[in-house]
């Protein structure tokens, strides 16, 4: 089987570069980044406009947002996953910036306050993993995951019976998460690193054994048997996400799910340095 080209992607999807309907009816949503080097998922859907994780700049959040007709004050709510940098270090910048309430579990607040120069937050709402969180016409459901993080949490955004899930940071494939993976219309899917790569790549072992252990990462053969074990309740269509830099290609991640579900199947591929193109759930 050929390695499938970065250039497939879904029929009913909006390049890089196209501003796409603002009273659409439907889902929406982009990655604006994704990988260790940071991280920030936008959704919108019946007039709330939320914003998953704050890894990137300010300013490049913006102009990434501004690639698709976006602008980043008009946002409602910023959601945190988690601690780590990739994910929450520039989130007072977007609070005082921009003006989005934040959304965090306690206990990631408490440690991140200690470990990333956050600043003076001045709207700060408590959730607990587990708890959905509601905006007009959109619950977010939370779901705890097997991350090394305090309290990290995956998300499935809930609008007129469809469900986009943002599951990435997931530590390895714990119980219940192919049920959810089997309820929703659409993924963001954690498909952080090649085995082989990592294997005889220039990390140190401690490092390996952690992105690798229990705590760590999905790996592309995780994801895909993920997906293959969904069977015919899989999602419509998944972006593989949070790819390594140094331990992964995006043509393996997509080459991996090919292999387990066939090249029939919608594999998007949410980028390291750039804006994805919109997809519609």
């Amino acid at each position: 089987m050929g390695t499938p080209s970065l250039e497939m992607v879904l029929d009913n999807s909006w390049r890089v570069g196209d501003h796409f309907p603002l009273q659409s009816r439907a889902m929406l949503t982009f990655s604006l980044q994704s990988g260790s080097n940071g991280n920030a998922i936008y959704v919108e859907a019946n007039g709330s406009r939320l914003l998953f994780d704050a890894g990137i700049s300010g300013k490049m959040a913006e102009r990434r947002m501004a690639v698709h007709g976006r602008d980043i004050r008009d946002v409602d709510a910023l959601i945190i996953s988690h601690e780590h940098r990739d994910h929450i270090g520039c989130a007072g910048i977007y609070q005082r910036k921009y003006g989005p309430a934040l959304f965090i579990t306690e206990r990631t607040h408490t440690v991140a306050t200690r470990w990333c120069n956050l600043g003076k937050l001045s709207d700060v709402r408590h959730f607990r993993a587990g708890e959905p969180l509601s905006f007009p016409g959109v619950t977010v459901h939370t779901i705890p995951t097997a991350h090394d993080a305090v309290d990290g949490v995956g998300f499935v955004v809930e609008c007129e019976s469809k469900r986009l899930g943002i599951l990435t940071d997931l530590g390895h494939p714990f119980p219940g998460l192919q049920e959810v993976l089997e309820s929703l219309d659409a993924a963001y899917l954690e498909s952080n690193y090649d085995p082989a790569m990592l294997e005889s790549g220039p990390y140190p072992p401690r490092l390996k054994a952690r992105i690798s252990g229990e705590s760590g990462h999905l790996s592309n053969d995780d994801s895909a048997a993920l997906v293959r074990s969904c069977g015919r309740r899989r999602p419509r269509w998944i972006a593989v996400a949070h790819l390594s830099e140094q331990n992964n290609h995006p043509e393996l991640a997509l080459a991996a799910q090919r292999e387990a579900v066939g090249c029939d199947y919608p594999v998007h591929y949410a980028p390291r340095h750039e804006t994805s193109e919109v997809f519609e759930v």
